[in-house]
C-alpha cells in the first residue's frame, strides 16, 4: 500500500545496491538466529500459530506504549503489576480470533479502505492534504515503520467493523437515557454533625500491656524500611548539543509540518475600570455602584485620560497600571467582558459591561487579527526545539548503547569509569523515599522497591535526562523493638481508642435521632454545631464531607420520610452523623442539550459489553494451545 508506494519511488541503483548488500549481511550473519526466532511457536489459536516474532513485536509495542503513557511514573514494579507479557499474548490471541470470526462473517479490510483511513488521518496531512513525507517522518519519530503501522491499522479497522456489526443489535431507549442522566445529575443536600476524635483523647492513658498488644497486632506498621545506596550514570542532552547541527532545511520542514502550532488567535489590547458589586448585593446597593460607574463613564466618553481615571476609580489590581490588561486572546476573560472588548474598534470606549465581578468600562487600544507566525519570526524557536530533540535522541542512544554493551552482573561504577563516564553516588536513603541528591523523583522512587544489591534499572528518562542506576548497597528492612518506637505506638493507641469513643458517641446520637429526637434540639443539647454539605451529585464531592467511604451509596436513597442512614461515617479525624434534608432533580433544559451525548455513551458501553461477551464466548470455544512452556504459568 503506502509502503509499496515508497518502494516504487526508490529507483536509485545505489539504493538498490545498498539494500542488496544489507540483505546479504543479514542472511549470512543473522540468518540462523532469525530463522530460529521465526520458527519458535508461542501458541496456536484454532491451529493458527502465533510465532515468536509476532509475540516479541507485540510485547515491545505494548511495553513502549505503556512507557509513553506513564512517562515519569514508569517503573519496573509497575511493569510487573501490568503483566505486559501476559497482556501481549492475550491480545495476539484475541486478534487471531477476531480475524477468524470476521472471515466467517464476510468482513475484511480492503487496501482502499486502509489507504483512505490513513490518508484521512489529520496528523498525516498538510493543509488538508495527505503528506507522504509527514507520514514517514511521524512514524520514524515514534520508532515505527510503515509496514508495521499499516498492519496495526488494518487490525483496528477490522475490529471496528466487527464491533459495528455486533453493535447493530444494541438499542438505547429514551427511558434508559433519562434514568442514566437522572442517576448522575440529581443532587441531594445533607446536614451533619462531627464528633472529633481529638475531644476524646483526654484521659486515655494506655498501660504497658495495651501498648504491647497493639504493637504485636500492628508490628508491620512500624517496620524500618530497607536502606539503599545507588551508583548511577547521567546522560544529559545538554552535553551532546555541541555535536548537533540543525540545518535550515530541517527548520523549514518542521515549520511546514507544524504550521498550525504557530497560529495566533485574535488579540485585543485594552484597559478597564472596574466597579465591584459584592455577592448578594441588594438592588439598592447595585444601583449605587452602577450610578457611580455611569458618572465615570461620562468622563471617559468626554475624552478624559482613561489611565488616570482608572488609577483614581478602578477597584481592580490593575489600578496602579492605569487599568492596563495588555494583549489578551479569546477565551481568557469572562464572557461579557470578552464580547464587549472584541466588538469595540481600537480607540473606542465601551458602555457599562456587567460581569460576575461588577461593572466595567473598557477602552480598546489595539487589535490584532488571527495569523500564522511567519518562519522568520519563529526560526530560532524551531532551531532550539530541533536542537533539543536531536541532542535528547543522541543522549538516549548513548545511554542505550551503554546498556546494550554492559556485561551482565557487572559493577556499574567500575564499568562507567572504564568507559570514561562520570559515575555518581547517592547517600543512603529509605527505600520508597526521595533520593537525597535527586529529590522526590516519582519514577525512580517506584522503580527501586524490591531491587537487590547489584541489580540495575532500565535506562530512565527523568526530567529530560537519562539515568542508569544500580543498587550499590542495600541494608535490609527490619522490625524494631517496642522500646524503639514506644512513643509513636502510645500516640497511635490513644488515637485509635479516641476514634472508637467518637464512633460510639456518634452511634448513640444517631440512635436518639431515629427514636424521634429533633435534629436541632439534639445538636443543641450536645453542644454540637450542625453544618450542611450544600447540593452535590453522585459525580461531585460532598462539600466538607469530601469522599467519606459509603456516603453516597447510603444517602442518595434517603428521603424526607426516612432521612437518616443506618450507620455513622468516619475518617481518621472522627465520626459523622448525617441527615438528608433535600433533593434537587436534574435540569430538563440541560438534559435536552446533553441527551444525545448520554445516549451515545450508553450505546457505546452496550456495544463494548456485547463485543466483550462475544469475544469471551468464542474464546471459551476456541482451541487455544500454549506451545512455549514458559507461558503456561503466565496464563494460569
Amino acid at each position: 500500500m503506502l509502503l509499496s508506494l515508497m518502494r516504487r519511488h526508490a529507483k536509485s541503483w545505489l539504493i538498490k545496491f545498498l539494500i542488496a548488500i544489507i540483505a546479504l549481511v543479514f542472511i549470512f550473519y543473522f540468518g540462523y538466529s532469525f530463522r530460529a526466532q521465526s520458527g519458535l511457536k508461542i501458541a496456536s489459536v484454532n491451529d493458527d500459530v502465533i510465532s515468536g516474532v509476532e509475540y516479541d513485536k507485540a510485547y515491545r509495542d505494548m511495553l513502549e506504549a505503556y512507557r509513553m503513557q506513564y512517562k515519569d511514573m514508569w517503573s519496573e514494579s509497575l511493569a510487573k503489576a501490568l503483566d505486559i507479557k501476559r497482556q501481549a499474548l492475550e491480545r495476539l490471541i484475541d486478534q487471531k480470533l477476531i480475524a477468524q470470526e470476521a472471515g466467517k462473517l464476510g468482513l475484511f479490510v480492503t487496501e482502499k479502505e486502509l489507504q483512505h483511513n490513513i490518508m484521512g488521518y489529520p496528523a498525516f496531512q498538510t493543509n488538508g492534504q495527505f503528506d507522504l513525507r509527514r507520514y514517514r517522518g511521524l512514524l520514524q519519530s515514534n520508532r515505527m515503520n510503515p509496514e508495521d503501522f499499516e498492519i496495526t491499522m488494518s487490525q483496528h479497522l477490522l475490529e471496528a467493523k466487527v464491533k459495528q456489526f455486533l453493535g447493530t443489535f444494541a438499542n438505547v431507549t429514551d427511558q434508559e437515557v433519562e434514568e442514566q442522566y437522572g442517576f448522575y445529575n440529581e443532587q441531594i443536600n445533607l446536614a451533619f454533625v462531627f464528633f472529633g476524635s481529638d475531644t476524646f483523647k483526654k484521659g486515655i492513658n494506655p498501660d504497658q500491656a495495651e501498648l504491647e498488644t497493639y504493637f504485636k497486632e500492628n508490628q508491620e506498621k512500624y517496620r524500618k524500611p530497607a536502606m539503599l545506596k545507588l551508583a548511577y550514570l547521567v546522560f544529559d542532552p545538554a552535553d551532546f548539543e555541541k555535536d548537533v547541527k540543525v540545518e535550515d532545511k530541517d527548520i523549514e520542514d518542521y515549520y511546514e509540518y507544524n504550521k498550525m502550532s504557530f497560529k495566533e488567535g485574535k488579540k485585543v489590547k485594552a484597559r478597564h475600570i472596574l466597579f465591584k458589586v459584592k455577592d448578594k448585593a441588594t438592588e439598592e446597593e447595585e444601583k449605587d455602584v452602577r450610578d457611580k460607574a455611569k458618572s465615570v463613564l461620562e468622563l471617559a466618553k468626554e475624552g478624559k485620560d482613561f489611565s488616570e481615571l482608572a488609577r483614581e476609580y478602578s477597584e481592580d489590581i490593575t489600578k496602579a497600571k492605569g487599568g492596563d490588561l495588555g494583549y489578551f486572546t479569546e477565551g481568557t476573560m469572562t464572557k461579557p467582558f470578552e464580547e464587549a472588548a472584541f466588538a469595540l474598534e481600537a480607540g473606542k470606549v465601551s458602555d457599562l459591561v456587567r460581569s460576575s465581578f461588577g461593572y466595567h468600562i473598557i477602552k480598546v487600544e489595539d487589535k490584532k487579527e488571527e495569523r500564522i507566525k511567519p518562519l522568520d519570526e519563529v526560526k530560532e524557536d524551531i532551531r532550539k526545539i530541533l536542537l533539543k530533540s536531536a541532542s535528547t535522541e543522541t543522549a538516549h542512544e548513548k545511554g542505550l548503547g551503554i546498556v546494550d554493551q554492559m556485561p551482565y552482573d557487572i559493577d556499574l561504577a567500575k564499568y562507567g569509569k572504564e568507559q570514561g563516564l562520570e559515575v555518581k553516588h547517592s547517600s543512603y536513603f529509605a527505600e520508597g523515599q526521595a533520593i537525597p541528591e535527586m529529590g522526590g523523583t516519582p519514577a525512580l522512587i517506584r522503580a527501586l522497591p524490591g531491587m537487590n544489591k547489584g541489580e540495575t534499572t532500565d535506562l530512565m528518562d527523568i526530567g529530560g535526562k537519562f539515568y542508569l542506576f544500580q543498587v550499590e548497597d542495600k541494608k535490609l528492612s527490619s522490625l524494631p523493638e517496642l522500646k524503639e518506637v514506644e512513643g509513636k505506638v502510645r500516640q497511635d493507641v490513644i488515637s485509635a481508642k479516641a476514634l472508637e469513643e467518637a464512633k460510639k458517641a456518634a452511634g448513640e446520637y444517631l440512635a436518639e435521632l431515629k427514636k424521634g429526637e429533633k435534629w436541632e434540639d439534639a445538636a443543641k443539647e450536645k453542644g454540637l454545631k450542625p453544618e450542611e454539605t450544600g447540593l452535590f451529585s453522585r459525580r461531585e464531592p460532598a462539600g466538607k464531607l469530601g469522599a467519606l467511604k459509603d456516603l453516597k451509596e447510603k444517602t442518595f436513597g434517603l428521603s424526607e420520610a426516612a432521612p437518616y442512614p443506618d450507620m455513622v461515617f468516619e475518617n481518621d479525624k472522627g465520626a459523622y452523623v448525617v441527615k438528608w434534608t433535600g433533593r434537587k432533580s436534574y435540569d430538563p433544559e440541560k438534559f435536552d442539550k446533553e441527551r444525545d451525548q448520554y445516549r451515545s455513551a450508553i450505546l457505546s458501553a452496550k456495544q463494548e459489553r456485547i463485543f466483550g461477551n462475544w469475544l469471551g464466548e468464542i474464546k471459551a470455544d476456541a482451541a487455544i494451545k500454549i506451545l512455549d512452556p514458559k507461558f503456561l504459568a503466565e496464563r494460569g
